[in-house]
């Protein structure tokens, strides 16, 4: 049960760290089962987001040092073709930059690799959708062509499925490192659950109002004078019954 309950309370950075050497001495506090499973779902959930960011991150990389290695010019609304798609050395450099901070997010942390991807995805969105609109002019600072739009708009979708993953859902699995734990709703133990106890509620309750309003009768105020005396529901309901039981028995 200790490593079950050290289990609930890791964080999700915690999860995606590589276990420690396990303890043969502690063989007997071992578990199994869904417990168990939590950690290999966490560590999957967290190599998503730090392999997903490597590896996009690497294929910018690889566009915007083909730019410079080319000699793209820096400025022009006219690219050169790089792996299909058109650059400049704005556009080049603005590559490595993303490249970088994925890369750097990914070494960092899960989490944040998770962030900057779906922020970023937002972005290349955005990017594409804009530069649409800037194609042909001389606002086409990143000498954007149709095919670099799409891939912009490609580019940005895969950065949200891959930051979103495991994290961003209106029901997360409990085994999520992302999943917030919610507290367990308990029942008082005196609710009815009969119905002479559910009938015996409604008469309290009926009774109490009489009581409150002045016309409450003999029989109503006797009951509401004696259940004053208890101090939990149950006592209450169980005195309300004692009262039925005696007037049967009458």
């Amino acid at each position: 049960m200790k490593v079950l309950s050290r289990v609930r309370t890791h964080s999700a950075g915690q999860l995606c760290e590589p276990s420690p050497a396990p303890d043969h001495g502690a063989a007997s506090d071992s578990v199994s089962g869904p417990a168990a499973d939590q950690p290999i779902v966490a560590e999957r959930v967290c190599a998503v987001h730090r392999l997903g960011a490597v590896i996009v991150g690497l294929m910018l990389l690889v566009f915007g040092v083909l730019g410079f290695v080319r000699g793209v010019p820096f400025l022009s609304t006219v690219g050169r073709p790089i792996l299909g798609l058109s650059s400049n050395g704005l556009l080049a450099g603005l590559s490595m930059v993303v490249a970088a901070v994925l890369v750097g997010a990914a070494l960092r942390s899960p989490r944040l690799a998770s962030t900057v991807m779906i922020v970023l995805g937002v972005l290349f969105l955005l990017s594409g959708l804009v530069n649409l609109a800037l194609l042909r002019t001389s606002f086409n600072i990143l000498a954007f062509r149709m095919s670099n739009v799409i891939f912009s708009i490609v580019v940005g979708l895969l950065l949200l499925v891959l930051g979103a993953y495991g994290r961003i859902s209106g029901n997360l699995p409990p085994d999520s490192p992302y999943a917030h734990p919610h507290p367990e709703v308990h029942e008082p133990p005196d609710l009815p659950t009969t119905p002479e106890e559910l009938a015996a509620e409604a008469g309290m309750r009926e009774a109490e109002i009489a009581v409150a309003q002045h016309h409450a009768t003999d029989d109503q105020r006797r009951r509401v004078q004696a259940m004053a005396r208890a101090r939990s529901r149950e006592d209450r309901r169980r005195i309300w019954m004692e009262f039925d039981q005696g007037q049967r028995l009458d």
